[in-house]
């Protein structure tokens, strides 16, 4: 599977990506430029340089002004041609970096939100085999009618992967999955996400500005600064 993107997104002022995630102040423009085949692949680079940006746009929750986005071969995004494809369509899991749990419903509702083809919120009673596997996979089972404010970080990261991967996405976009766990969490989850990716065999995108994400999880790295993607720069300290 490959990713092929060459777009241009100016920011004409400070907002919001997809609602909820900051981006660049005003004058900001993203020229993102990359092809991989890496089965996965880090988009790394310090605060505000484009990489949340950048995700978004891949993901169809951010259009582009130009330019062009591919995966495996399928044209998702044309500006030439005015194929810009929803973000459904592209059948991408997502995972914010603050994972944007419904803060309303369960562990079980959130996670079957991602079986959704509305935006109807799921039953509580809601039960299916691939419902109940995704709980069981990620230990969320004893947990399933808890609300998200009634969870560990840790616990509350594996909701939002299960509900990302549950609809068996084509890829998985990652918006830094660790930032908001603490040192020994983190090292924890990052040992059981690489597990879970090496059973899947999925590609994933994911932002980090943590050197060490990149020792699990960089079969390639594109770094980005200032909005664009440059060279690898191994062992420089991000802030």
């Amino acid at each position: 599977m490959s990713f092929d993107v060459d777009i241009v997104k100016r920011m004409g002022s400070a907002r919001r990506g997809a609602g909820r995630t900051p981006v660049r102040q005003t004058g900001f423009e993203l020229k993102l430029q990359f092809s991989t085949r890496a089965q996965r692949t880090m988009l790394y680079g310090p605060s505000g340089a484009g990489k949340t940006l950048s995700l978004l746009t891949v993901a169809g929750l951010l259009t582009p002004d130009h330019g062009s986005i591919r995966f495996a071969g399928d044209l998702l995004f044309d500006s030439k041609q005015r194929v810009d494809l929803p973000a459904r369509a592209r059948h991408f899991g997502y995972v914010f970096q603050d994972y944007a749990l419904f803060p309303h419903l369960t562990v079980r509702q959130n996670v079957a939100f991602g079986l959704q083809t509305g935006w109807r919120n799921p039953s509580r009673n809601m039960g299916s085999a691939p419902l109940d596997g995704w709980l069981r996979r990620f230990e969320l089972h004893a947990h399933a009618e808890h609300f998200p404010d009634q969870l560990s970080g840790g616990q509350r990261q594996r909701t939002a992967l299960a509900r990302a991967l549950i609809g068996e996405p084509r890829a998985l976009l990652l918006d830094e999955p660790f930032s908001a766990l603490d040192p020994p969490l983190r090292a924890r989850m990052r040992r059981e996400l690489d597990a879970l990716l090496t059973q899947l065999a999925i590609p994933v995108l994911m932002i980090s500005h943590d050197p060490e994400d990149l020792a699990f999880f960089g079969e390639q790295v594109l770094y980005i600064e200032e909005g664009q993607v440059g060279l690898q720069r191994p062992g420089e300290l991000l802030t």
